[in-house]
């Protein structure tokens, strides 16, 4: 099955195409193949890109839209602007291809990677009990999730660095500028990827479930509200 996978919820804007299949047991229960994908890091050009970012995986796959069996889009959290661009997009895609749009949170898309990537074996990587994962929240804070065997335990929250105890976790992920402000060994993935991002939906995409409706993590009003209200306290409109 063909799915389209989209993220804008971090600075990376992240597009492909992912074969998912059925796997062979409950050790291996789903099968997925990145057929194509681009992503380009670029905070501010999230809406400019994101479309001819899937344009060109098509083309790439030498496949139609008329391919695609569903889409899946990391609903956030993110900042209100960039995320917005994947969800409307993403919607729109399913609207004019009459197929169902899965929504995921983009940390849960970064911890399915991380999980795959800890199942390669490996000298160089410490064992893992506990995953935490962060992204850029802007604003001198970070959007953060906890993770026990793939699965959240604790958020998604938003809040500065210095006020985010990492409880249990025993290595982190995410936001390369913000990994480094917890002692904790740090995992290489920092984005949604395709991959991740479907392997989260695989389920219910592989079972055609009728997706829920897609709500975005914002976790906190948008930026322009924030200086509108500032405004108005200042001239006491």
């Amino acid at each position: 099955m063909l799915v389209l996978a989209v993220d804008t919820a971090t600075p990376a804007v992240t597009a492909g195409l992912v074969d998912v299949q059925r796997g062979t047991g409950a050790a291996d229960p789903v099968h997925v193949r990145v057929v194509a994908s681009r992503v380009r890091v670029d905070p501010r050009a999230h809406a400019e890109v994101l479309t001819p970012q899937i344009l060109e995986c098509l083309t790439a796959a030498a496949c139609s839209r008329t391919d695609i069996a569903a889409v899946v889009v990391g609903v956030g959290p993110g900042p209100f602007t960039g995320l917005r661009v994947g969800v409307a997009t993403a919607a729109a895609f399913g609207d004019a291809l009459g197929i169902p749009v899965y929504g995921v949170c983009s940390l849960d898309a970064i911890a399915a990677d991380a999980a795959a990537d800890l199942s390669v074996p490996s000298t160089e990587r410490p064992p893992t009990a506990e995953l935490l994962v962060v992204t850029d929240a802007r604003r001198r804070e970070v959007y953060w999730a906890r993770y026990r065997d793939s699965v959240r335990v604790a958020g998604p929250e938003v809040c500065r660095p210095t006020d985010l105890d990492g409880g249990p976790a025993t290595a982190i992920v995410g936001s390369a500028s913000h990994v480094d402000f917890f002692d904790l060994p740090v995992l290489p993935v920092e984005t949604p990827s395709p991959a991740g991002l479907v392997r989260v939906a695989a389920a219910e995409v592989l079972a055609r479930a009728v997706p829920a409706p897609l709500v975005p993590l914002y976790l906190r009003r948008p930026d322009a509200v924030e200086h509108a209200h500032r405004r108005l306290d200042r001239t006491g409109a």
